[in-house]
């Protein structure tokens, strides 16, 4: 049997003992015999996979290779997945630059396969990175099954820093946060805002999203999470809100039960 992430409360106190764990439930969670069967078997055939179509062909190639991204829904979409990766990035009309989710260009810039591109499956060193990628998205898939908002944090803390440390604009990083779905989430919660909201004009996103940073964080930029300090007060105001939100849906619901319950009896 797999080891199982342990996470023995919600909200911050649970957070704070995943912090302070990790790296010896990570370990724990690598040595898995699955894991290493499927990771073993990636290492050994990609780099036989000289085209996205015999990429996609190969279930278990395409498995770890969704899985490092966090887009393992998509495994029965393999015509769509090839389409993808053999589009690349580097058109502005390539299917994954006309996508909403940011990770399907992540996807197609680590295999390689867009037009005049050569492909990166026989580079060693990018191919141990997915490895590395899978492992790290499958432990946070594994706490995201008993707490998705702990998913959701350990992805920030590995994602918004390099995001935060890029050399693009900060309205291009703020679009990029927009982009990708955990992200997005974390900062709708932590900032309070609807969700309804990625339903209006996208600059003005922008907007609300630069001014309630700046007024609960302390910056309106994403550049501002390059310090710990921020990414912690950041991750402490999602984690909070998230607990709230969850307390009001079960006080609600257990209401709405005991006024079933009250009707039944006459």
């Amino acid at each position: 049997m797999s080891f199982q992430p342990i996470i023995p409360d919600t909200g911050l106190v649970g957070w704070r003992f995943l912090q302070r764990t990790y790296d010896a439930q990570f370990t724990a969670f690598a040595q898995a015999p699955q894991l290493d069967r499927e990771t073993d078997y990636f290492s050994e055939k990609i780099g036989d996979a000289f085209t996205a179509q015999e990429l996609v062909s190969n279930r278990k190639l395409l498995g770890v290779a969704l899985g490092a991204f966090g887009l393992s829904d998509d495994l029965d979409n393999r015509f769509f997945i090839q389409k993808i990766l053999e589009d690349g990035t580097g058109d502005s009309d390539a299917l994954a630059n006309r996508l909403a989710d940011d990770r399907y260009k992540q996807l197609s810039d680590a295999f390689g396969f867009g037009p005049g591109e050569i492909p990166k499956t026989l580079d060693a060193t990018s191919m141990a990175k997915i490895v590395d990628l899978y492992k790290t998205q499958s432990f946070e898939f594994s706490v995201g099954e008993q707490d998705d908002t702990m998913r959701i944090a350990l992805y920030a803390q590995r994602e918004l820093g390099k995001l935060a440390n890029d050399e693009m604009s900060e309205d291009a990083k703020w679009f990029s946060v927009m982009a990708l779905p955990p992200l997005r989430k974390m900062f709708e919660t932590a900032l309070g805002l609807p969700t309804s909201f990625g339903q209006i004009d996208i600059d003005r996103q922008l907007e609300v999203f630069k001014d309630l940073s700046d007024s609960s964080i302390g910056a309106p930029s994403v550049s501002q999470f390059t310090d710990p300090e921020a990414l912690e007060k950041l991750t402490t105001l999602y984690l909070a809100r998230s607990q709230i939100a969850s307390f009001n849906a079960s006080v609600s619901s257990g209401s709405t039960a005991l006024t079933l319950l009250r009707v039944a009896e006459f």
